[in-house]
């Protein structure tokens, strides 16, 4: 038996990836109890985490992805309670899980990410594909699993685009598309982990082709060279440093042709589900799905 005491499992929450942290939490909880750990499922969108004290829970496993647990949150309500979790602070959570901020920093630090613009109801949508080029990546800027997300083929387009990501979130980015091949980096406190080349369908790495789909191809190895994936780890290492990150956590990025790395954005409280890619990059390292689970509670934390 561990000596984790009463473990509640944060899972579903209220943001739109509640599906995804509904299949992430039981996959966690299963794991947990598995490893034998007194775990339990707690969802946030129907109980007050302040119930998490009164029912004598000792740790937190943060399964919550998305607005309200991977945002800073609900780590700022578990700092209030003394209760240790899982993953990043409140500072590095709010930080990547905003897209414009993020990309602030990264900047600031020296970290390459694709060059932007912070779009409104009334952008000049002629300029903003003249800075940015066709095709352009539409966002929401506080939201994972690329919902909200199109991808961009003309300036006619970008309207609808924007609306479409705007009723996720107000803060809407337009982003240079950059070519190249599809990589995710984890990492497990210090140690980055081995990279994942992803091949989804006609390219479009969305929602259904990240969750569901069983046509999305995951590379792990990732077929580079051992020199280049060393470079890219200590790139991610630096990224995720710049933002505070904690624990654990994963960066999605573009190698291009050129050998460059572009950064998208950083994940703080990545999936576990079947198609996950932390826990894929754990077991080529040598680590089984209930392991990685054991680790990140481990490392759980207060402040």
């Amino acid at each position: 038996m561990n000596d984790f005491g009463k473990v509640a499992v944060l899972l579903g929450g209220r943001s739109a990836e509640r599906e995804i942290s509904l299949l992430s939490g039981n996959a966690v909880l299963g794991a947990l109890r598995a490893s034998g750990v007194d775990a339990h499922p707690f969802d946030p969108s129907e109980r007050s985490v302040f119930e998490l004290t009164r029912e004598g829970f000792e740790r937190v496993f943060i399964s919550l992805h998305g607005r309200y647990g991977e945002d800073g949150t609900v780590q700022g309500a578990l700092e209030l309670l003394g209760i240790p979790y899982t993953g990043s602070g409140v500072a590095a959570s709010a930080l990547a899980m905003d897209k414009l901020r993020t990309k602030l920093v990264w900047v600031a630090g020296g970290v390459p990410t694709p060059a932007w613009e912070v779009l409104g109801a009334d952008s000049d949508w002629h300029a903003v594909a003249a800075k940015l080029g066709l095709p352009l990546i539409v966002k929401p800027g506080r939201e994972g699993s690329t919902l909200g997300l199109t991808k961009v083929t003309s300036v006619e387009k970008l309207p609808g685009a924007y609306a479409h990501a705007a009723s996720f979130d107000r803060l809407v980015l337009a982003e240079q598309f950059v070519g190249g091949r599809e990589l995710t980096a984890g990492f497990l406190g210090e140690q980055p982990l081995p990279l994942i080349r992803i091949e989804a369908p006609q390219g479009n790495y969305d929602y259904q082709n990240k969750y569901f789909s069983d046509d999305t191809r995951y590379h792990c190895p990732c077929g580079l060279d051992a020199e280049v994936e060393r470079e890219i780890q200590s790139l991610t290492m630096r990224a995720a440093a710049l933002l505070g990150c904690e624990g654990w956590g994963r960066a999605d990025m573009i190698l291009r042709d050129d050998g460059s790395v572009q950064m998208l954005e950083m994940n703080t409280s990545p999936g576990m589900t079947g198609h996950s890619l932390v826990p894929m990059a754990a077991r080529q390292a040598g680590l089984s799905f209930e392991q990685l689970v054991v680790r990140i509670l481990e490392m759980a934390h207060v402040g």
